[in-house]
């Protein structure tokens, strides 16, 4: 009996594992699973780039760019995140706003994804609140094209367009650039929370101790002074 079971655990383990890896990729993660930064490898048979300065977003099969659309991105405010990522659901009709269909990205810090739009004036512009806008006919020919699992890398800098300053990030804000904070903050001894890129109470808290710390304005706001005092820009 003793060697049946131990016969049977590597198989039981195996097989939880799958389950539970079915479990993450089939719809949006869990709520409450941590989030991590998403490190992706080439493994799919497509990518896609997006490219937020040109405002366009390349596909590639076996690395050969085989379609190029326009697109819209974030505004400076609410920008589109930057970093490597995967296609994790694919859903239909969620609303006019959002087209005929839509391709759900594992960005840590919210939903985002991949949609059409009933503002295709938008399309070559900064006017989305993170998501990347495409036109109908585009978003349905991508979404027929691309399964789930493949890699979308979103080229740019964290901290933002160059010549402009990095976004005053504050309690409430969402995005890379606040990961990229509580990492500094982290770093420093100040941080103890997970680098979810949430500005949360925990956060402003390690925030204001930094700040007091380096005789700037405890006020819990990521300002230019913060970010030169992290050693994030000059």
């Amino acid at each position: 009996m003793s060697r049946m079971i131990h016969s049977l655990l590597p198989r039981a383990i195996a097989i939880g594992l799958l389950v539970s890896l079915a479990h993450f990729t089939i719809g949006f993660p869990a709520a409450h699973a941590e989030p991590s930064l998403p490190i992706v490898a080439d493994q799919s048979l497509y990518s896609i780039e997006v490219r937020p300065l040109k405002h366009q977003l390349i596909v590639r099969k076996q690395g050969l760019k085989i379609k190029a659309y326009p697109i819209a991105v974030g505004n400076p405010s609410t920008p589109t995140p930057v970093g490597e990522y995967i296609v994790i659901y694919k859903g239909k009709n969620w609303g006019p706003s959002f087209g005929p269909r839509w391709l759900g990205l594992n960005v840590p810090w919210g939903i985002y994804g991949i949609h059409g739009t009933n503002q295709p004036h938008s399309i070559g512009q900064h006017l989305s609140h993170g998501c990347i806008r495409m036109r109908n006919k585009d978003v349905t020919e991508l979404f027929d094209m691309i399964p789930i699992g493949t890699k979308v890398t979103i080229y740019g800098h964290v901290l933002g367009d160059p010549g402009r300053h990095p976004r005053r990030l504050a309690q409430g804000d969402v995005g890379g650039d606040v990961q990229l904070i509580q990492s500094r903050l982290k770093s420093a001894g100040y941080f103890n929370g997970t680098c979810d890129g949430k500005f949360g109470p925990s956060t402003t808290a390690a925030l204001k101790k930094f700040q007091a710390d380096h005789h700037l304005a405890r006020n819990g706001v990521v300002s230019v002074k913060v970010y030169e005092a992290l050693g994030l820009i000059e």
